[in-house]
């Protein structure tokens, strides 16, 4: 008797933690219960999307502040002559074009490439930040959604604009060091096209997060499989191409440039 009542205790109280785990998840609305949603993450491209800038600024930039005035200036003269190559290598691809373009950071030194990331941010990224940028992404906050950064920009570039905005996480490339000096390569993965799509279903998984309830925002036609990736996908100062493709999906298009969202 004893064994059975026992049993009988344990299983009712087996029950009420089921049903108070249960209570937890649940949101009453108008007396009929339904699901929390899941946790939602909100994806930002950022060259082209919230700011005006691009990795070739930022770049040029840290030539024209290299210690050396004689590579500065011999770096500087090779980034004006490779302009016209470098564009039609980024609408080829953009992945290349990564390859391509951070090779030209061979030998420069991580510690002074952070070091300058303030006066970046200054005299660079700040001034290039769309009216319309922070308020998008406070908006999505105040949805209680995850904010993330997903870029092809070096991660060493990045760390005052991450705070300006406020992003939980940051999606960015690497270069590969050796003894404190860029050897022009990228750590892999290189984030650009499929890859960035990966990168964003990785950091979903480990934030318990369904991609059909999270969002995502871009300016270019090379990022249309990071916008297919979410389930409210909106071209951001969309080039042609994909604002021809936002058109006909009826994805949103927004207009930061001017301050709406």
């Amino acid at each position: 008797m004893n064994a059975d009542r026992n049993k009988t205790s344990c299983l009712r109280s087996l029950a009420t933690s089921a049903r108070r785990r249960l209570a937890r998840r649940l949101i009453y609305n108008g007396g009929l219960p339904r699901m929390q949603p899941a946790n939602q993450i909100a994806f930002y491209d950022l060259d082209g999307t919230l700011i005006s800038s691009n990795v070739v600024t930022q770049y040029a930039f840290f030539v024209r502040k290299h210690p050396s005035r004689v590579t500065a200036a011999l770096k500087y003269a090779k980034l004006l002559l490779s302009v016209p190559a470098l564009i039609a290598i980024d609408a080829y691809s953009r992945k290349t074009f990564n390859h391509v373009f951070f090779r030209e950071y061979r030998g420069m030194k991580r510690d002074w490439l952070l070091g300058m990331a303030g006066e970046l941010f200054e005299t660079v990224m700040r001034p290039a930040i769309f009216p319309g940028a922070k308020a998008l992404v406070e908006a999505d906050r105040a949805r209680g959604m995850r904010t993330v950064l997903v870029t092809g920009s070096p991660d060493f570039a990045l760390g005052p604009i991450v705070s300006y905005f406020g992003f939980d996480d940051v999606i960015c490339n690497r270069l590969v060091y050796r003894d404190g000096a860029a050897t022009g390569k990228v750590a892999e993965p290189l984030i650009a096209e499929k890859e960035k799509v990966a990168a964003m279903l990785n950091l979903s998984r480990a934030h318990d997060a369904e991609p059909s309830q999270s969002r995502a925002y871009s300016d270019s036609f090379s990022d249309v499989a990071m916008l297919e990736a979410v389930g409210h996908p909106s071209a951001v100062n969309p080039d042609r191409r994909l604002k021809r493709i936002a058109l006909d999906r009826g994805w949103p298009v927004l207009d930061l440039k001017n301050g709406n969202h």
